[in-house]
């Protein structure tokens, strides 16, 4: 199993794929850094060479991913939290940040509904 940024990639997938795992790599980004290293989008993990993952660490190493990327948005976040503005107000209070209805929906974030007594008439 080959492991980029300390991430174990899943063998048994295609590498264009497989590099999706990696927190801030999707599919777009995963084609481009495979088109960059000079690697088949078709290879499965597992039939990689050294060279092509060496190849691939390095260009993965262009972007930031993982630990230093969840880091900034954290920061981000914090930095609209404590500024107080409207979408940091909305992070405190765990309710949708960019401009979602919250009357009939927002489950995700806002939780389990809350039981209200009395509530018919």
């Amino acid at each position: 199993m080959a492991r980029i940024k300390g991430i174990d990639i899943p063998n048994d997938k295609r590498i264009e794929i497989s590099l999706t795992y990696i927190y801030g790599i999707g599919r777009n980004l995963s084609r481009t850094i495979l088109k960059n290293a000079n690697v088949n989008l078709d290879t499965k993990a597992k039939n990689l060479t050294e060279e092509e993952l060496g190849r691939i660490r390095a260009e993965v190493d262009k972007y930031l991913v993982e630990g230093e990327l969840r880091r900034e948005v954290n920061m981000n976040i914090k930095n609209k939290m404590e500024i107080g503005s409207y979408q940091g107000t909305r992070h405190k209070k765990n309710l949708p940040v960019r401009g979602q209805r919250t009357n009939r929906n927002a489950r995700t974030r806002k939780g389990k509904g809350k039981v209200v007594a009395n509530k018919k008439k």
